[in-house]
C-alpha cells in the first residue's frame, strides 16, 4: 500500500493535507496563502551548499520564496522550520511597532526595545 507523505506549509507549518499531489506552481499554503513551488519547499533546498541547492543540474533561483518552474522541484514534508518561523514573527512584530506605531509587540516584552525607546523620551 503506497501512503503519500504528510505536506506542511514551509512558511506557518499549516498542514497541505487539503491539497491535491502534485503539487501545481500555483498551489498556495490554504493558512498564509504563500506559493508553494518554492526552493524553501523542495527536497533539494539546503542552505548550507552553493546557491542552496542539491542538484547540481538545476538553474540557480536568487528569490527561494518565489514561485519558480525548476522542473527538480520536489515537496519536502520537512520544510517548515518552527524556530525560524518564531524568528520571523516577532521580527516582524518589531518592525510593525516601529514603523507602524502597532502595540504588537511591547517594548516591556524586549529590553533592546525598551533601551531605544527610552532615547527618545
Amino acid at each position: 500500500m503506497h501512503r503519500s507523505m504528510e505536506l506542511f506549509c514551509y512558511r506557518c507549518g499549516a498542514s497541505l493535507a487539503e491539497l491535491t499531489p502534485p503539487l501545481s506552481r500555483q498551489d498556495e499554503c490554504p493558512n498564509c496563502s504563500v506559493y508553494l513551488h518554492v526552493c524553501r519547499m523542495c527536497e533539494c533546498f539546503n542552505r548550507h551548499v552553493p546557491k542552496q541547492c542539491t542538484e547540481d543540474d538545476a538553474e540557480e533561483v536568487i528569490e527561494k520564496e518565489r514561485v519558480n518552474f525548476c522542473e527538480w522541484y520536489k515537496p519536502c514534508a520537512t520544510a517548515f522550520e518552527p524556530q525560524q518561523a518564531d524568528d520571523e514573527t516577532r521580527a516582524r512584530g518589531e518592525l510593525a511597532v516601529l514603523f507602524d506605531g502597532d502595540e504588537a509587540v511591547k517594548s516591556d516584552d524586549n529590553p533592546s526595545l525598551r533601551s531605544a525607546e527610552d532615547l527618545f523620551k
